[in-house]
């Protein structure tokens, strides 16, 4: 059932390991549920959620280790299987059996093994700016950073480590195009539990196993899925097309001169391309692949 701590006023759902994650709730309609990247929270939502909650019930929530959601101070609480557990606990609390997931990053690695587990709750899935350090050439570099990363937060705090992430390659584009855009995010980095976000980098980030030991289940994946990545987000574009090649029902946008937090850096295209998608799939009309489009030829004649 619902638990509300109405001492504060503020709305939690309860894990099945006793992690209370905050969840905000905007609108009615059909369920879509967001799930944030590292760097984000459930306010990195906001131009979708004010867009989407005129025909949807929007749900937002903060992953553990990102206050107001509790911060377990076990590392063993941190992982790729906990992160994916608790978009069901926040489904279940509010009594939601289907829903479409929204994911962005490591909200997106979260998104997609949802689909895997429970697929007869994922009416769709969008998978967005998905992959960094998926490659397996990049796996011990990406470890390597994580860990770095995590040093980082633990040593000098959220605001110092948050200034040094948002200056990363894949953000470039954002703080050109959008500099209050970019300054508000870096903002609400900085407003991070420094041991949280450390304990997410070890548990979450570090550990979780590459796209390319997933392809067998996920071949099997029959959820309409909507992959979208930013054409300058390096570590996300042969992920994002592995994925393309390996969901049977997944379509793939590419939006141009875009970085990773593709959101918030394009919100009106990003908009857009999920309004389309799931008009599609509510309509019946999101199909699978046709084999025959994967036949090798190259001019229709073989």
């Amino acid at each position: 059932g619902r638990e509300r701590h109405l001492s504060i006023g503020m709305p939690y759902a309860t894990t099945s390991d006793n992690v209370k994650l905050y969840y905000e709730e905007t609108g009615s309609g059909f369920p879509v549920i967001f799930v944030h990247e590292f760097a984000g929270d459930y306010r990195s939502w906001e131009p979708q959620v004010r867009y989407f909650c005129r025909r949807y019930r929007c749900i937002t929530f903060n992953a553990r280790g990102y206050p107001p959601s509790d911060v377990p101070d076990d590392a063993s609480r941190y992982s790729q299987d906990h992160a994916t557990a608790d978009i069901d606990a926040v489904l279940r609390h509010l009594d939601i059996s289907l829903a479409h997931v929204v994911g962005l990053s490591m909200g997106s690695f979260a998104t997609l093994h949802f689909g895997l587990r429970y697929a007869q709750k994922a009416r769709s899935l969008v998978i967005a700016g998905c992959g960094s350090g998926a490659e397996p050439s990049k796996r011990v570099q990406f470890q390597e950073e994580s860990e770095a990363t995590a040093q980082l937060y633990e040593r000098e705090g959220s605001a110092v480590a948050a200034a040094r992430h948002a200056q990363g390659p894949n953000r470039v584009r954002f703080r050109q195009k959008d500099p209050r855009g970019w300054e508000e995010l870096v903002r609400m980095m900085g407003e991070h539990s420094a041991r949280g976000c450390a304990l997410t980098l070890r548990g979450v980030q570090k550990q979780r196993p590459s796209l390319w030991d997933l392809v067998e289940p996920m071949r099997k994946l029959t959820v309409p899925a909507l992959i979208i990545a930013g054409d300058e987000d390096e570590p996300c574009l042969e992920p994002s097309l592995l994925l393309k090649r390996t969901l049977p029902a997944a379509g793939l946008l590419i939006v141009p001169n875009t970085g990773h937090t593709v959101n918030l850096e394009e919100p009106e295209a990003f908009n857009h391309a999920l309004t389309e998608f799931l008009a599609a799939v509510e309509a019946g009309r999101w199909d699978p692949r046709d084999p025959r489009s994967l036949d090798g030829a190259l001019m229709g004649l073989k």
